[in-house]
C-alpha cells in the first residue's frame, strides 16, 4: 500500500517543501506540498485534498484554513497537526530533523490501516 501525504503550510515555501524533499523517497509514501494562502508558492487545491490519504499541516491554523475553505472535501480526510512554527528557512538541519522526529510517529497509524 502507498499512502499519499500533503504536507501544508502558509505560503510553500520553508516548511512543506522541506517536509516534501526529506521523504519524497520514502517508501510506502507519495508525498506533495502546498501553501494555504493565496500568495503560496502552490496554492493547495481541491485535486490535492481528493489525492491525500492524510494532510499534515505545520500549526493548527492551517487545519482551521483548510476547514474552512474545503469543508465537506476536508470532514472525513486525517489533518494531523505536526507543531512546527515558521522558524526555519528551506532545509534548515533542525527543520529536517524537527520532520524526521515527528512525522513519521504521526504517519505510524495512517499505515497500518
Amino acid at each position: 500500500m502507498v499512502l499519499h501525504v500533503l504536507f501544508v503550510c502558509s505560503r510553500n515555501q520553508w516548511r512543506s517543501p522541506t517536509a516534501e524533499r526529506v521523504f519524497r523517497r520514502t517508501p510506502g509514501l507519495r508525498v506533495r506540498s502546498a501553501g494555504t494562502s493565496p500568495k503560496a508558492r502552490r496554492t493547495v487545491g481541491t485535486q490535492d485534498l481528493k489525492w491525500a490519504d492524510v494532510v499534515c499541516v505545520m500549526e493548527s491554523k492551517h487545519r482551521a484554513r483548510l476547514q474552512a475553505s474545503f469543508g465537506r472535501l476536508v470532514r472525513g480526510l486525517p489533518i494531523e497537526v505536526l507543531g512546527i512554527p515558521d522558524d526555519y528557512p528551506f532545509m534548515d538541519p533542525a527543520l529536517v530533523e524537527l520532520l524526521e522526529d515527528v512525522v513519521p510517529a504521526v504517519l505510524a497509524p495512517h499505515l497500518d490501516d
